[in-house]
């Protein structure tokens, strides 16, 4: 009954943050101009401009990269039994930032239009995807978690550090556009862009909800879960997979976010007193989906000059978080 009024209040909270968000921005808006707008008793063609073309998809772009990032920090969490694994830990958030990179700060004659659009996002894909073969290639090779973990964070390092050198040898205007990106931007998404970004989030959505009853098991260590009849190996791949097009799609579309992944499983096991994935799943959509949200609106709050990056919001609100963690596992 308490996990039921929890689960109420989460959507109830979800719906409230949601409508607020549609108000922030440049002109406020009333609820009331908002929901005139929606349903089509207001017909205002500025408000259905600055709504249906900017604020809404914002707004949903914030609860699918929440519930992507939050489903994929859950994930690394689980697998590698680690409270402080993120989405980025396999290097997959650092290979899109690579292709980034180098489509950015190494492709000058590119127009601007491409390079700054649809430019990023298919090249954050490929550096995503080209990461996640090779993890795949290296978790096949190598049973260990840990050891995968490892490589995993490697890999990381290795596109930090050719991000570095492109750096260094750029030029102004090429790396103000690569250090933009790296802000994070919900509102760089639009109608088109969320056709592609939804199936592929709820895709990663599905499969980490079949995952459920062994991801439970999986809590229980490896050894043991192998001795119940669970493929460990089959499954590492199968969330494997998952976290990399949960991560990979957030981080192609939004740029990076930080700390979401890290810090909404920790409040969802939190909330409800429980590591049981049925519960802890979807209250990480929830959690992670509100927050963005709420972190979107402080971004633009009136006094800022311009929008605040939502990469700082999200880090801003995360770090105690995480401070609070370790102080609170200190003992362990």
């Amino acid at each position: 009954m308490k996990q039921s009024i929890l689960f109420i209040t989460l959507a109830i909270l979800l719906i409230l943050a949601f409508m607020l968000d549609l108000t922030i921005g440049s002109a406020t808006l009333s609820i009331g101009d908002i929901w005139g707008t929606l349903t089509g008793s207001d017909t205002n063609p500025i408000y259905s401009e600055v709504i249906f073309n900017y604020r809404l998809p914002k707004a949903l772009t914030a609860i699918l990269a929440g519930t992507a990032l939050s489903l994929a920090g859950g994930l690394m969490q689980t697998l590698f039994h680690n409270p402080l694994a993120g989405p980025d830990v396999l290097g997959v958030t650092s290979g899109a930032g690579l292709g980034v990179a180098i489509l950015t700060m190494c492709t000058s004659t590119l127009p601007l239009w491409f390079v700054s659009g649809w430019g990023q996002v298919i090249a954050a894909s490929l550096g995503a995807a080209l990461v996640l073969l090779l993890v795949i290639v290296v978790s096949i090779k190598i049973p260990q978690t840990t050891s995968l973990l490892i490589i995993g964070m490697m890999f990381g390092y290795f596109a930090g550090a050719i991000i570095s050198i492109m750096q260094s040898a750029s030029n102004p205007d090429t790396l103000k556009l690569f250090i933009t990106w790296t802000f994070g931007s919900l509102a760089a998404v639009g109608w088109s862009q969320l056709a592609i970004m939804t199936p592929i989030v709820l895709c990663g959505v599905f499969i980490t909800m079949l995952l459920q009853k062994q991801l439970n098991i999986l809590l229980l260590g490896h050894n043991y879960a192998s001795g119940l009849g669970v493929s460990v190996f089959r499954l590492r791949l199968w969330i494997i997979l998952a976290t990399a097009l949960l991560a990979g799609v957030s981080t192609a579309f939004t740029g990076p976010i930080a700390f979401i992944g890290i810090t909404m499983p920790h409040i969802a096991r939190g909330l409800f007193k429980t590591s049981n994935h049925r519960i802890v799943l979807p209250a990480s959509i929830l959690c992670g989906s509100i927050v963005l949200l709420i972190c979107d609106c402080l971004s633009q709050l009136p006094g800022f000059q311009g929008t605040l990056p939502i990469n700082a919001v999200t880090s801003l609100i995360g770090a105690p978080i995480i401070i609070w963690i370790i102080l609170k596992n200190r003992g362990n």
